[in-house]
């Protein structure tokens, strides 16, 4: 049973820091192989690759999400049993003929064959449930909030896929870009092996992955911080692969590389954040920060909804979109590690991680479903965004019991 270490000696701060960027380092190149289709979406929808209406290019882009959210829920049951060390290794490994295969799919200008080699990409993006769990049993409960935040800013692999694979596909060419991805997957697993190291707490847990996943959707915490994890999370998982489509329908803007400059400032603007709701959860409490960054997300969707101009009016909408999403994506896990018993810590992490993707797989093809080609516009989907999220900020002030901490 994986075990806490709340009751642990404080370990050596060196082996701490770098099993925490080892782990970092793991999640965002993965992360980065998850999101390799969605910079390149506009590129294959153009008539002379795969000619794809709108609601074709939002599956296209969408599918690897919805693996990769379904997929954490195994992978945060397995890495309890296994490990951190050899469960990123193995994802890492998974990734790569996947990434080569995408390439392949391109090339072919096949839409089907995409859609398949996309689900099966979406392997990349259940890393984040071997993550927290791993981290979890490197740090104290008091400082698990900076840890789980740091650990979540790997997500900025997101932004790198969304500046270098447009760049990389110029500078190098399509089908050499995803070989450089896939070979950097594979460097990376052979690090992980070498220098990663499970917490000495940790020990192989023996309980059945069955049971374990029922005990843990049993419990209240699970079901909220799903909600709250599927409105913070998905919000950032939406934006971050739907914004370069979103910036060439509304805006116009049909240099790939320029939406993907835009789109990976998002994505590092949620990265900084993320820790930072981690940080002040561990100061603030999580519930705070969690409302907060909740209801600010409503607002600035309102006012996305009013298509403000670029590049200021609207980078700045953006941006602090961004940040309220990172944010609140820290404070949720922030409560998780304190909240979800130290044995079902990887259970409860692969169901709300698990929701939290599915909150970004559903956005896009609402989006795609609902744009409006004459009005060159997304307000239907918007309006969802901004209900979800107000619901979101008040269920987290009324909706979960205060504990005795917080009545003090």
């Amino acid at each position: 049973m994986t075990t806490s270490t709340a009751d642990a000696p404080v370990y050596s701060p060196a082996l701490q820091t770098r099993n925490l960027i080892l782990a970092t380092l793991a999640f965002a190149i993965t992360f980065w192989a998850w999101n390799l289709i969605a910079p390149l979406g506009v590129f294959y929808a153009s008539p002379g690759e795969m000619d794809l209406g709108s609601t074709q290019k939002s599956i296209l882009i969408a599918v690897p999400i919805l693996v990769g959210s379904l997929g954490r829920i195994i992978v945060g049951v397995l890495t309890p049993k296994y490990g951190g060390r050899v469960m990123f290794t193995l994802l890492l490994v998974l990734s790569a003929p996947f990434v080569i295969l995408v390439a392949v799919a391109g090339s072919l200008k096949s839409y089907p064959f995409m859609i398949v080699v996309g689900f099966f990409l979406g392997i990349a993006g259940t890393s984040f449930a071997a993550g927290i769990p791993f981290v979890n049993n490197w740090y104290e409960v008091h400082r698990r909030g900076f840890a789980t935040g740091v650990f979540g800013a790997g997500m900025g692999g997101t932004a790198l896929s969304a500046f270098f694979t447009p760049r990389f596909k110029e500078w190098f060419g399509y089908f050499p870009t995803h070989i450089i991805m896939a070979v950097a997957l594979l460097v990376v697993a052979v690090i992980c092996w070498l220098w990663m190291r499970d917490s000495p707490t940790w020990e192989p847990a023996t309980d059945k992955a069955v049971p374990k996943l029922v005990d843990a959707l049993k419990l209240p915490i699970t079901w909220q911080m799903s909600f709250l994890y599927a409105a913070a999370f998905g919000g950032f998982v939406a934006f971050s692969t739907y914004l370069p489509t979103y910036l060439n329908d509304v805006y116009e803007m049909t240099d790939l590389k320029s939406a993907g400059a835009r789109t990976a400032g998002f994505a590092i603007a949620a990265v900084v954040a993320r820790p930072i709701g981690g940080i002040l959860s561990d100061k603030f409490g999580p519930r705070l920060i969690t409302a907060i960054s909740c209801g600010g997300a409503a607002l600035l969707a309102v006012w996305m909804i009013f298509k403000p101009s670029l590049p200021w009016w609207a980078g700045a909408d953006f941006l602090l979109m961004a940040v309220m999403m990172g944010m609140g994506a820290g404070a949720v896990f922030a409560w998780v590690a304190i909240a979800s018993p130290a044995a079902r810590v990887g259970a409860v992490t692969g169901i709300v991680g698990a929701a939290g993707g599915l909150g970004g797989f559903f956005p896009p093809l609402v989006m795609g479903a609902t744009y409006d080609a004459e009005a060159h516009s997304y307000t239907i989907g918007l309006g969802l965004l901004v209900a979800f999220a107000a619901v979101a900020c008040l269920f987290t002030i009324f909706g979960i019991a205060r504990t005795e901490s917080e009545k003090k």
